[in-house]
């Protein structure tokens, strides 16, 4: 073992000064959290404060979130825009338990999501193997075959589970993420593929997502078992290459080649022409590497046809590559991409049609479906300064002037409420109005209604317009009690005491303001 260097004076300065600094940005910080503690106790306000070192973690387990207000709303509203495109393109939404049999995920297929479980016996006896559900198709799955005859197909059906796996955490990737699940059962044709990324396409065009942001790479499994037929490759076969082959981005060519000849004992030379068809750019340089015009080949250009008179082509890339990891996928499969090339896949999906066979189904069921997860999407809005306005927002903020007029206030808020606006009840008056005001603001408040002695006396409150400023006394108005049901309407009506503004209901409980 080599001795210790000594260090030299001007190091040990160095680390002299670095420990001063650090333990004067900590007096520092001590010192401003003292005075706003003292600040918040002078206005009586409770705070919250933790020890040094809690008796629990206060962090969630490592790979998942806590989603406080803000990143609720945020979660909200990305659900939000998930349910009205499944709603407007026709998609009835379902759920299932998040605890599911483990039997349903082992297929046997050398996929990775069998390792990344969570899964483990639960407490019946015998025990029964279970797992948090690391993906949703396979529920669904269960779900059609219990329900049987008594569907009516094709089912279109959406869900947004929340899902499970144990596996690295990256940028956009965590160990449980909620999932957009879109799946259409009973359609042969490939119209069904189509209406799909379809409502893809739509999503990102709502949310502000251009072709320029992103795209779709779309190619078909059953082109590229048409080639492997060609090669001599096993059908049975076909599901364990495919899984090698999808992970060609994450390891190289290389590595794939060696995987297909030492793992699945493909040919030296098969495997090289395999990689030589990954590389085509275009549906018909794979059709002249096959050496024909295939069904397989013609339903691929079908899909770009029709994707050009549903007016969402621009979005649509053919990437010979693109296979999907899960060994289920029998026909088309795509994956929307950062065209940045800075994150992970956005979402993905395809053609399953054997999944139902597999469960149980008598004969074949047609189906095919995509998820597209909230992690990546965030981090896409972040990058492209998309993100949303959802800073906390309520139409009115009730205040009592005194403990004695709090079941007044109480009073108040709910004749309000029953008018089907927002409100916030100050549950304990405050001592000065001003911090009344500057709770109302935290709160996001377009008014403020003052429920004093003086103005009850004579069956009104007071009502103020925060966005006019709280110190312009102007822009407040005296609404009678027995008008707190329709205060929106009221305001709309008025001026306001001459305040040149009026109230214009959204239709979501949130107003705006305007100026005559």
């Amino acid at each position: 073992m080599s001795e210790p260097v000594e260090k030299t004076q001007k190091q040990l300065e160095r680390e002299a000064a670095k420990k001063a600094k650090k333990a004067e940005e900590a007096a520092k910080k001590a010192a401003k959290a003292a005075a706003k503690e003292k600040q918040e106790a002078d206005k009586g306000q409770i705070t919250v404060q933790c020890v040094q070192n809690p008796p629990v973690g206060l962090e969630p387990c490592p790979g998942t979130r806590d989603f406080y207000p803000d990143e609720m709303r945020f979660r909200n509203w990305l659900f939000g825009h998930f349910k009205e495109v499944a709603n407007i393109t026709g998609f009835q939404e379902y759920d299932a338990p998040v605890l599911e049999h483990q039997e349903l995920y082992k297929r046997k297929a050398g996929e990775e999501i069998t390792a990344q479980m969570y899964a483990f016996l639960d407490k019946s006896d015998p025990p029964r193997e279970v797992t948090l559900r690391p993906e949703m198709t396979p529920s669904l799955a269960r779900m059609v075959l219990a329900a049987g005859q008594s569907n009516n197909l094709p089912l279109k059906w959406f869900s947004i589970p929340q899902c499970w796996r144990y596996e690295n955490t990256t940028r956009g990737r965590k160990r449980e993420h909620y999932q957009w699940n879109m799946d259409i059962i009973g359609c042969k044709g490939i119209t069904a593929e189509v209406e799909l990324l379809y409502t893809v396409t739509q999503f990102f065009k709502r949310i502000g997502v251009t072709s320029e942001h992103v795209g779709v790479k779309v190619n078909s499994r059953k082109v590229l078992g048409s080639v492997l037929e060609q090669f001599g490759v096993p059908a049975e076969n076909f599901a364990p290459v495919c899984v090698v082959v999808d992970k060609l981005d994450k390891i190289g060519a290389a590595e794939v080649k060696k995987q297909l000849v030492e793992d699945l004992s493909v040919p030296g030379e098969t495997a090289d022409k395999i990689l030589k068809c990954l590389e085509c750019k275009t549906v018909d340089d794979l059709a002249a590497l096959c050496g024909s015009s295939s069904a397989e080949i013609n339903e691929l250009k079908e899909l770009f046809t029709l994707a050009e008179d549903y007016g969402f082509a621009d979005y649509l890339i053919f990437d010979a590559s693109v296979v999907r990891g899960l060994a289920y996928y029998t026909g088309v499969v795509f994956e929307c991409f950062d065209r940045r090339g800075e994150l992970r896949a956005i979402c993905g999906g395809g053609r399953y049609d054997k999944l139902l066979s597999l469960y149980g189904a008598k004969t074949e069921v047609p189906a095919c479906g995509f998820g597209f997860g909230d992690c990546v999407i965030l981090e896409l809005l972040k990058d492209l300064n998309l993100m949303p306005d959802i800073s906390k927002r309520v139409d009115f903020v009730v205040a009592a002037y005194n403990p004695s007029m709090q079941g007044k206030a109480m009073a108040a808020a709910a004749k309000i409420r029953t008018g089907g606006a927002t409100v916030d009840l100050l549950l304990e008056p405050k001592k000065k109005v001003a911090a009344a005001f500057e709770y109302a603001d935290r709160a996001g408040a377009d008014y403020m209604v003052f429920v004093a002695p003086d103005e009850w006396a004579k069956n009104v409150v007071r009502v103020k317009d925060l966005r006019a400023g709280s110190k312009d006394s102007s822009k407040q108005i005296d609404v009678p009690v027995d008008k707190l049901s329709e205060i929106k309407a009221f305001l709309a009506s008025s001026d306001g005491g001459g305040s040149g503004v009026v109230w214009c209901p959204d239709g979501k409980g949130l107003g705006t303001h305007v100026s005559k």
